[in-house]
């Protein structure tokens, strides 16, 4: 490889210019319409979406974080609830839940896929638990079968944080259709990511689905007749235009990024660092690539990064501390220990360069440089 040529972590401007033609007259179309709030682009790209995932209703809003929120308040989840989900996640998901009064309770991830572990979901649930939100971390799904034989089983709701996996499955269904509500992130960086914020909200259900668009409207059905205590989130017409075009390339930049995994993990398979799981019957759509550095190399992940770093590999830690453990959640009174697997996860955890216009070349000397480091896997008989 040139060591000259910068190897990016997300290359958004490649993405761009790959699709630049269709961007630039989308936008234009956009501007020229001047309907920036609401526009005729926001509803068709819905269409799309609900088409694309299989689900009958599809609302766009200003971000996935605001997604979480709305489809918790369709619920009517508030102050005394209670709301399981995983402590290995970006902090929205938690967050969202504490912003509405109700309490996060966290269940502890299985250490292959780095998803809510089901076996352990029961044992958290209460009389006050309303609702699980299931993480589909990285790019992969959570089992969602027993997660929703429990929830039936204790008549909850289920909201999933698919924003992170825009087009993945789980047993030939695309995920964000199991649920309630499926909660959707357009962040620049995501693999469907928009040139700013934006979000979605799907669902099945009519009634969720008119509530859930009243609420981002302020709580309106017509304008300035307001039948609920709302929210502004709206997906604007410019991110819809753009988003618009991206979906038809979503599927090809998925399989590529399958294919640049593939790569990594064998090229990394001789080596002590442990690479991402595929759990069976899973179409992992890889928004992250991330590796284990194991406590028994003897090595650390931060030490690895900075060898990276001066070789001109950026990396990234999805996530240096588990939600359980953040400052922010000091009054649910959680410590260190609770969750151990989360916690010995977010110490060894380290994400590589994942974006479709990665070269396999710069995948082999990326994969070079890790086994440098970590050196190769002794064979024991």
């Amino acid at each position: 490889m040139n060591p000259r040529k910068k190897i990016k972590l997300v290359d958004l401007y490649g993405q761009y210019e790959s699709i630049k033609p269709e961007i630039d007259e989308a936008m234009k179309r956009a501007l020229e319409s001047a309907q920036f709030i609401m526009g005729r682009e926001v509803g068709e790209f819905e269409a799309e979406v609900a088409r694309y995932l299989g689900v009958k209703y599809a609302i766009g809003c200003a971000s996935g974080t605001d997604a979480l929120q709305v489809a918790m308040m369709a619920l009517s989840i508030g102050p005394g609830d209670e709301v399981i989900t995983s402590p290995f996640s970006f902090v929205a998901t938690a967050e969202t839940i504490a912003i509405l009064g109700a309490r996060p309770v966290y269940v502890d991830i299985d250490g292959r896929t780095f998803n809510i572990d089901p076996s352990k979901l029961e044992v958290a649930i209460t009389a006050k638990t309303r609702a699980i939100i299931p993480v589909h971390l990285f790019g992969q799904s959570a089992d969602m079968d027993p997660i929703m034989e429990i929830a039936k089983k204790h008549g909850l709701k289920v909201i999933e944080d698919a924003a992170q996996a825009f087009g993945a499955e789980y047993r030939e269904k695309k995920v964000g259709t199991f649920g309630e509500f499926g909660c959707f992130s357009f962040f620049p960086s995501k693999n469907l990511g928009a040139y700013g914020d934006g979000g979605m909200i799907v669902t099945s259900d009519e009634a969720l689905a008119e509530k859930a668009r009243m609420i981002t409207l302020h709580g309106a059905r017509k304008k300035y007749y307001h039948e609920l205590v709302g929210v502004n989130s709206r997906l604007d017409t410019l991110q819809a235009a753009i988003l618009k075009v991206k979906l038809k390339y979503l599927d090809d930049w998925n399989r590529r990024r399958q294919e640049l995994a593939l790569a990594y993990t064998e090229r990394l398979a001789s080596t002590n660092v442990i690479p991402p799981h595929i759990m069976p019957g899973c179409v992992h759509i890889f928004h992250q690539y991330s590796i284990l550095i194991p406590a028994s190399l003897g090595k650390s992940r931060d030490e690895l990064a900075a060898y990276l770093g001066v070789r001109g590999i950026p990396t990234a830690i999805h996530y240096p501390i588990p939600l359980h453990l953040q400052r922010a959640f000091a009054h649910l009174g959680n410590k260190e220990g609770d969750y151990p697997i989360s916690e010995s996860t977010a110490r060894e955890i380290l994400s590589l360069p994942m974006y479709p216009e990665l070269s396999l070349e710069e995948v082999d000397y990326i994969a070079a440089a890790i086994k440098e480091f970590a050196g190769e896997k002794v064979f024991v008989p």
